[in-house]
């Protein structure tokens, strides 16, 4: 069991490396990096999810405008697999592939319920948040 004195850097760890993992496949999307092929900016569905994960995947790994964005976010993941996973392929996560955005969506939930916290720019600049 880990310490509860050990939380704030935990969450603080869990923000930052769900935001970076976000980012990347932001940047798969927009950039063509990570073996990925960019995508127009503004082409439905890809485009935008591109975006939308570039975006606030930076946002929620720096710890600025924390909530919004990681409420955007996890909707946009929520968008993602209802309507891509589970439409093309049916329910189960394993089955469509649809993991990823299961998760996504969740943990970024709990971020925009929590905030911030430690190590954040929002923290920097005196915003409220639980830690």
């Amino acid at each position: 069991m880990i310490p509860e004195r050990y939380a704030p850097v935990t969450y603080a760890l869990f923000r930052i490396v769900f935001g970076f993992l976000f980012l990347c496949f932001g940047l798969q999307k927009t950039a063509g990096m990570f073996g990925g092929e960019a995508v127009p900016l503004f082409a439905w569905p890809q485009g935008y999810a591109g975006i939308i994960e570039t975006v606030c995947g930076l946002l929620i790994m720096v710890g600025l405008g924390t909530k919004p964005a990681a409420f955007l976010a996890s909707g946009e993941m929520a968008v993602a697999y209802f309507y891509i996973h589970v439409r093309l392929m049916g329910m189960t996560p394993i089955v469509n592939m649809g993991q990823s955005s299961a998760m996504f969506c969740f943990a970024f939930l709990y971020v925009a319920t929590r905030g911030a916290g430690i190590w954040s720019l929002d923290s920097v600049f005196g915003r409220k948040s639980r830690s």
